[in-house]
Parts: C-alpha cells; structure tokens; sequence
C-alpha cells in the first residue's frame, strides 16, 4: 500500500519561486535581496536581458538555464515556462527566476505570478530597477524635470500584429515618452507621433545598451528617429526617449560620467 503524505508533509516538500528583476544590466545595480535568492537558488531561470556580468554572479554549483526570448525566437512557450516553474516548485527546489529590469514592467511577471497562485506556489516578487529609470540616468536625461515634464509615461512598441496605441494621447499628453523595445517600430513610432501634431523638433534619445560598459547615446528630433537609427546601426537592447528632457542630457552627462570614474577609481 502507498505512503499517504499529508498535507503537512506536502507543504514542506515544496519549494518556493522568486521572480527576480536583475535591473537594466549593471551588476552593482543588482538589489541585496536580487543577489541573495541567486546565492540560495536551486535552479536559476534567466532572460536575454539579464546581462553577462550578472550572469557571473550565479553560484557555479547551481544549474542555470536560458529561458529567454528575442524577436521571433522564443527558446520556450511562455505557458510552458509557467507550468515549468510550477512543476520544479512542486519537486521541492527553490528556483529563481531573473529577468531584466523589473518584472511587473513589461516582463510578464504578472502572469507568472498568477499562474503560480492559482497552482498554490508560495511565489514572491523581488523588484528590480526597470530600464527607463536606470538608463536614462545613466545617459543624464531626468524623467521629470521641473518646467519640462511633470509626468513619464512607459510604452512597449512590442505587440503581435499593430502597434495599437492611443497616439493622439501621447503626442500632446507632455510627458517624457519612453518607448521598450522600440528599434523595430520607430518607423510606425515617428509617424504616428507626427502625425497626431507633435513638432517635428521635439528632442529624443536613443540609448543601446543602457547601464553597461557599452552604453551609446544617440541624441536628435523625432523628425530625425528612423534616420538616426539606421546610420548608427542600432541593436536592441535600446530605449527610445521623447521629450524635452533630454535637451538637459548635453549638461548633466558630463557630471554623471566623471562621478562615475571617481567612483571607480576610489
């Protein structure tokens, strides 16, 4: 006859899921509490985004496996990977899963989450610095800036068919726009934005790699985005920054770089 578990037993066989933002790619930008699920890991899950140096963080002794997904080339079905995460938690393993930025941004750590929940998962979120935030400090452009934006708004340019967005709000809502994953729609992202009445002088910013060693920023007009894109052969990772605030990229820049080497030299 088979041993009965009950359900005391059950619990203490199962593990737990931690949806970890590693942040836009620096390593020091990393959380303590990011590096301390990595430290305690049984089994690590881990995006495209989450960065090389990152990466080297993770305990030799614990596997690690690429679950990510790029521009039509996904390595697993994200249902998949939700039922994956529900089934090495049942086989008692404490698993982390990184991503880069944060997950409730545009990482569909939301519908892990839920998937798990509903599984009866014990699940918990660990946030991380989403990349509008730590890339465009990072490139000296502010978010909100007293008398040239009151407000930001985070838009994803990655959608299965259309990029089905309300442009006539966006072009005249007077935030600073920031577009993730937006190199292959900037043709459809600057013709929507001028089409709805945004001066064709409105600044913006590209920034590839943002928070790492390689780092590019691509200052212009909305007039000048797709133009811009192609003659400096921009890859993804990149961000596309809209609005007045970068105007102030040109003085607070400089700072932000020679603190930086200060630090480093420390």
């Amino acid at each position: 006859m088979p041993i009965q578990k009950n359900a005391k037993t059950t619990a203490a066989l199962t593990g737990k899921v931690w949806l970890v933002g590693a942040g836009p790619g620096d390593p020091d930008l990393l959380t303590l509490k990011a590096l301390r699920c990595l430290q305690n890991a049984d089994l690590i899950l881990f995006d495209n985004l989450v960065s090389e140096e990152i990466r080297a963080l993770f305990p030799n002794s614990v596997p690690a496996f690429y679950v990510g997904k790029q521009r039509s080339n996904h390595s697993i079905a994200q249902a998949d990977l939700n039922q994956l995460l529900v089934k090495k938690a049942r086989q008692g393993k404490n698993v982390v899963r990184i991503k880069g930025g944060d997950p409730f941004v545009f990482g569909r750590g939301g519908e892990e989450l839920l998937t798990l929940l509903k599984a009866g998962v014990d699940a918990e979120v660990v946030p991380g610095i989403t990349a509008a935030s730590g890339c465009t400090t990072a490139a000296g452009i502010p978010l909100t800036h007293r008398g040239m934006s009151q407000g930001c708004t985070f838009v994803t340019a990655h959608a299965e068919k259309t990029l089905d967005l309300n442009w006539s709000a966006l072009a005249h809502i007077d935030h600073t726009l920031v577009f993730y994953m937006g190199v292959n729609q900037a043709g459809v992202i600057q013709q929507q934005l001028l089409a709805e009445g945004m001066d064709a002088s409105t600044p913006i910013a590209i920034i590839e790699n943002g928070c790492r060693p390689n780092q590019r920023d691509i200052t212009g007009t909305i007039s000048e985005l797709t133009q811009l894109i192609t003659q400096q052969q921009v890859q993804s990772p990149a961000l596309i920054v809209v609005g007045e605030v970068v105007q102030l990229a040109a003085q607070l820049n400089t700072q932000i770089r020679v603190d930086h080497l200060v630090q480093s030299c420390a």
